[in-house]
């Protein structure tokens, strides 16, 4: 498919993008942001899926590099979740032509609003409490699990990502806020990379306003991820906590009403 990228609309699109790449590189939720822009711009939903994770993985990757750089994201330890996150994204992605999304579209509102409840009625852990879970047999079982859960529904729907892997990071591991942030953006990276090798294998990526759009969001992640690490869990969770109760009143309009 062939689209009219004059100025106006790459513009714009550049502009959605950069917002998109600030707020995910802090809460996640940057795709509720993008698709419905790429959807508005005429491109069809399998190209705009495609497109978007072509976008998305600038940012992830630019956001996940910051926080491997300020130490808050540690590959070796998190290895069981990478696997877990790459095998789930592949699944997802090769199952989304397959399934029937009406079930998960209906559930899905539910499942983020209690995420949102328990974020807000929870104590969060203390900023003193900066380190890693012991690694355990019962951590690693848990890595696995939350890589292919989170990772196949990257693949196979992707809203609110991020925002899964910082609230469920957090109650698995009872690790602060903003490790959980790195954890999130680094997984996050994961899953797009994976479920992007295989759009562009199904032929559902536009180049052009993939890479324009990548290009911004990655400025808007760079500003985001250091404006998270720098102001900590007081800045993080506000934003955390807004952009999972906008998840899951967008998704609830389109599922229920």
């Amino acid at each position: 498919m062939e689209l009219a990228l004059d100025f106006n609309l790459m513009a714009m699109l550049a502009a959605v993008a950069f917002v998109a790449g600030f707020v995910d590189a802090i809460a996640g939720g940057g795709g509720l942001l993008t698709i419905p822009a790429l959807l508005t711009a005429g491109l069809p939903p399998h190209l705009a899926l495609g497109t978007n994770k072509l976008a998305a993985t600038f940012g992830s990757a630019t956001a996940s590099y910051t926080f491997y750089r300020k130490k808050l994201f540690d590959p070796r330890f998190w290895q069981r979740a990478f696997w877990g996150t790459l095998l789930g994204a592949a699944i997802g992605t090769l199952a989304v032509d397959a399934l029937s999304v009406d079930w998960l579209e209906r559930a899905l509102p539910l499942l983020i609003l209690a995420i949102a409840v328990h974020s807000l009625v929870s104590k969060p852990p203390q900023e003193e409490q900066h380190q890693l879970p012991e690694a355990t047999k019962s951590v690693h079982r848990r890595q696995w699990g939350q890589g292919l859960a989170i990772g196949f529904y990257d693949g196979f729907a992707g809203p609110g990502t991020g925002a899964f892997w910082t609230a469920s990071s957090m109650m698995l591991y009872k690790m602060n806020i903003l490790l959980s942030s790195g954890l999130a953006r680094s997984m996050n990276f994961v899953s797009n990379a994976t479920s992007l090798g295989f759009f562009i294998a199904l032929g559902h990526v536009q180049f052009s306003i993939g890479i324009a759009m990548g290009l911004s969001l990655m400025a808007g992640a760079w500003i985001g991820a250091h404006s998270a690490i720098r102001f900590g869990g007081r800045f993080i969770r506000p934003v955390f906590i807004t952009m999972v109760m906008i998840i899951a009143a967008n998704l609830a309009w389109k599922a229920w009403l």
